[in-house]
């Protein structure tokens, strides 16, 4: 999906949800919808004060925050970074896949997987958390 027409996609996700996505939200988003991969926190501070001139990491992690709890990004923890979330208005946890050749990602819809997890582990009364999974690998291109 292009630019443009996921920022449409997000900013009508976000009426609906009863958000706003501000000015500076919606830059943000922007800003991580032009990595092709994982994009941590610092890079896009670095952009946006190259944009905006100044800027504070505090508004920084906000946005990237909101944009995590309104479904738009991902964010994952094992490589203290951000991607985007393709499904937008789709509430689900993603499976994460990352080639450890060539850094790129790619997300699937994990809920399903999870599911079936969810219910073994609740079988040993543990309850999982809501959650993305992450794994590594090749992708097809960097396998051939």
């Amino acid at each position: 999906m292009e630019i443009a027409c996921f920022i449409e996609a997000a900013d009508r996700h976000c009426q609906q949800q009863g958000v706003k996505l501000t000015a500076l939200r919606r830059q943000v988003l922007e800003l991580v919808l032009g990595y092709p991969g994982v994009v941590k926190a610092y890079q896009v501070l670095a952009d946006l004060q190259k944009q905006r001139g100044i800027a504070a990491p505090p508004t920084v992690y906000r946005a990237l925050d909101f944009l995590v709890a309104a479904g738009l990004l991902h964010k994952v923890d094992a490589l203290n970074g951000y991607i985007v979330c393709h499904h937008v208005g789709c509430n689900h946890e993603g499976l994460i896949l990352v080639c450890g050749d060539c850094g790129r990602v790619e997300e699937l819809d994990a809920t399903p997987v999870l599911d079936v997890l969810r219910q073994q582990a609740g079988g040993a009364g543990f309850a999982i958390s809501q959650q993305n999974l992450m794994l590594t690998g090749r992708c097809k291109e960097c396998a051939v």
